[in-house]
């Protein structure tokens, strides 16, 4: 545009359909145009204004004009003007338009009502609002997967573990847990995931011994369209996918197939993945936690695990002592697990010095698990409320089997051996898991174990398959 010329059809078109009021004058202050958006915000019609100085009507129609500081200055201005005869004030912003020779040829003026920013104003806060609420909620969902069971210690080995996961938890190193069945394990993952600059970020806990072989690499590193017969036709992210940013909690790692070793050790060393039936690279920002019951360094004797995945798994091991070890921690677990049942049922129990200490006695094949189980049916199977004796304690323990400190329960010869072993078959599967494994450590098949199970009207007969 020459200077002093109005704006162009197609451009006083696109001025005409803005939101805001639109304002133009030359490099002498005289006003080009004004749009309808103007108009209806100021109330200011174009036949009083166009064709005049802005310093004419200055304080006859508004105070506050900013066309005559942008000539001055040269520069953007923001600021309050007031339209007089509505008594109003307006939000203006004046912004200097200039020719080849550096010289002010325009000043173009947009103007908005302050009801409307207050307006706009609210619907941010109302949305920044629905935003922080969003985020609590989400927030707490993460600390429902994290889990939502305390940790409660008092031994100097469970100390000393804590210690050890409170100084790597604000870092990304890879960690390897390892411990019996029911030590708490997974406890311990969610304080590093609780305790990391990750914890407001994904949780993803995979459970390798619980997904069949042959779909655990697909839920692992997800699978794109036709990877297989059933596949979605969009594919699928798989569970390293969903925990980008975040952590992963690869728990009963030992139980990994060794052919999926490989693809794992790729993902830890290289931060990437790539999907069933893919070949694009999908990177990958996370934190790798493994836990494990076995014990890794003979699995890899064994030629059952990747020593190159160990060694890459185990840079940082925590490893926990079994409750037996640690009985210092028996009595103030055993009071936290009354109280939390007896809120949970109803009852008002304490449990008695003396049980107490025919609790530190008992060996714990089960670990934390067995403790917890133990206390539940104790709360639930005693009528009443009161003080838990030693008597109910021991009942309740003749189940689990007997154990140093403790008779045998009186009877025959074949009584006493057939309940001696139904303890050792009863420890055997609440400390492995599952009945195969349980065969494994006892060493008899899988199918004994399972005809014994049924003999003793065990409930775990009713998970042949595990």
């Amino acid at each position: 545009m020459e200077r002093g010329s109005i704006p162009e059809p197609d451009f006083r078109e696109v001025c005409q359909n803005l939101y805001d009021g639109i304002h133009i004058t030359d490099g002498e202050g005289v006003i080009l145009f004004i749009n309808d958006a103007y108009t209806r915000t100021t109330g200011i019609r174009p036949e009083q204004v166009l064709g005049r100085r802005v310093s004419e009507i200055e304080g006859l129609l508004y105070q506050g004009s900013v066309t005559g500081q942008v000539l001055k200055t040269k520069q953007r201005v923001n600021a309050v003007a007031t339209i007089l005869e509505l008594g109003k004030e307006v939000l203006v912003t004046g912004t200097p338009v200039f020719d080849s020779a550096g010289n002010v040829k325009l000043v173009v003026t947009n103007t908005r009502d302050f009801p409307e920013l207050k307006r706009l104003e609210q619907q941010l806060h109302a949305l920044t609002e629905e935003q922080r609420r969003a985020n609590q909620e989400l927030a707490y969902l993460r600390r429902r997967q994290a889990g939502g069971k305390e940790l409660i210690y008092r031994s100097e080995a469970m100390e000393s573990v804590m210690e050890l996961a409170r100084t790597v938890a604000q870092t990304d190193v890879t960690v390897l847990i390892t411990g019996e069945s029911g030590t708490g394990k997974e406890l311990i993952a969610n304080e590093l995931y609780q305790n990391s600059a990750r914890r407001d970020k994904p949780f993803i806990k995979v459970n390798c011994a619980a997904i069949p072989a042959e779909l655990l690499e697909s839920e692992l590193f997800g699978y794109e369209e036709g990877a297989f017969t059933g596949a979605r036709r969009s594919g699928r992210a798989g569970m390293f996918e969903l925990a980008d940013t975040g952590v992963i909690l690869l728990d009963e790692i030992g139980d990994m197939p060794l052919a999926l070793q490989t693809k794992l050790l790729r993902v830890l060393q290289q931060r990437e993945l790539i999907r069933v039936g893919g070949s694009r690279p999908v990177k990958l920002d996370l934190r790798v936690i493994a836990a494990t019951n076995k014990d890794l360094r003979e699995e890899v004797h064994q030629g059952r695990f990747r020593e190159d995945l160990y060694y890459r798994l185990n840079v940082v091991p925590i490893e926990l002592k079994p409750l037996r070890e640690r009985r210092a921690d028996i009595p103030i677990l055993a009071q936290h697990f009354c109280r939390g049942f007896c809120k949970k049922y109803g009852r008002d129990m304490s449990i008695s010095p003396e049980a107490v200490e025919l609790l530190t006695q008992y060996p714990w094949p089960g670990n934390i698990r067995e403790l917890e189980n133990l206390v539940e049916r104790i709360v639930v199977t005693n009528a009443g409320d009161g003080t838990v004796t030693r008597e109910q304690v021991r009942s309740a323990l003749s189940s689990n089997g007997s154990f140093p400190g403790e008779s045998p329960a009186l009877g025959s010869l074949k009584q006493q051996v057939s309940a001696y072993e139904q303890g050792l078959i009863r420890q055997a599967v609440e400390r492995e898991g599952s009945i195969r494994r349980a065969a494994k450590a006892l060493g008899v098949d899988h199918s004994t174990l399972v005809k014994k199970l049924r003999q003793y009207g065990l409930a775990e007969a009713e998970r042949d398959g595990e």
